[in-house]
């Protein structure tokens, strides 16, 4: 099965690039890499550029002027250059464990969506990870709830995969996501209305689910370590939070602002 890993950044250059090499450590690698970039400085086309020479996998770097958070957008303008038929969505400023990809194929079925999990790292273990005194942060110093995201058992992520949360979208982590493109071109894309930060990936999910796609939990393997940062704006919230109930609400699969402009 051929694979787009989609990557979406913005000006931090380090942390996407502990991303990428850990990209290029996975035992099942992707079939190309799609960088999504909300409008980073120069200096990440340089690293991407860098990067590429030394790559095995192609790397399409898909960007636009930063003219605020507009993940939404850049997202959907990124997914329409996709050579492949699976997406597996994460961020740049995660780790990935080196299993991560063979994991998600692992639960890749037709007809469904796949949401994993993430380990949240504190101010320390991110320091130790981006100067390097660390590849993966040390397993011992999690919180227990996120010690069990860096967990991997076939077994259990078979066992879990359609009972964990079975019918709660909450846990859906845009850092951590696979479907097909197909369906995702189905519901039109990502609700480019949802502006700033929030809700975005939980409100795909639920117009992928009332599509007609089923939802499986990836725990107990699709490990990545997310590194601290400052929280981006909530300013726009209470609206998305509104779009999002009413999708829940009327069932909504298809959004009128998403990569086909239908108003």
């Amino acid at each position: 099965m051929k694979i787009s890993l989609l990557i979406s950044t913005y000006n931090w250059e380090r942390a996407l690039e502990l991303c990428l090499y850990s990209v290029f450590a996975q035992t099942v690698k992707p079939d190309e890499i799609l960088i999504a970039d909300d409008g980073s400085r120069d200096e990440t086309r340089q690293l991407i550029e860098r990067l590429r020479k030394k790559a095995d996998i192609p790397i399409i770097h898909v960007w636009h002027e930063d003219d605020g958070f507009r993940k939404t957008v850049i997202l959907n303008k990124t997914l329409l250059k996709a050579s492949h038929p699976y997406i597996i969505q994460i961020d740049g400023d995660v780790v990935l464990d080196r299993n991560f990809i063979a994991d998600h194929l692992d639960l890749a079925a037709k007809g469904y969506l796949v949401c994993g999990s993430r380990v949240l790292l504190g101010r320390h273990s991110t320091t130790r990870v981006l100067r390097g005194w660390e590849t993966y942060p040390r397993f011992f110093k999690h919180s227990l709830g996120f010690m069990l995201n860096a967990f991997r058992s076939r077994i259990l992520r078979k066992y879990l995969a359609e009972r964990y949360a079975k019918n709660s979208m909450w846990r859906v982590r845009g850092c951590n996501m696979a479907y097909w493109l197909d369906d995702f071109l189905r519901v039109n894309g990502y609700n480019e209305s949802l502006e700033m930060w929030g809700q975005e990936d939980v409100e795909l999910a639920y117009r992928l689910v009332h599509s007609g796609v089923k939802k499986k939990q990836l725990k107990m393997g699709g490990v990545e370590f997310h590194l601290y940062h400052t929280l981006a704006s909530r300013a726009n919230l209470h609206y998305h939070e509104e779009v999002l109930h009413q999708v829940i609400r009327d069932k909504i699969a298809w959004c009128e602002n998403g990569i086909v402009k239908t108003k």
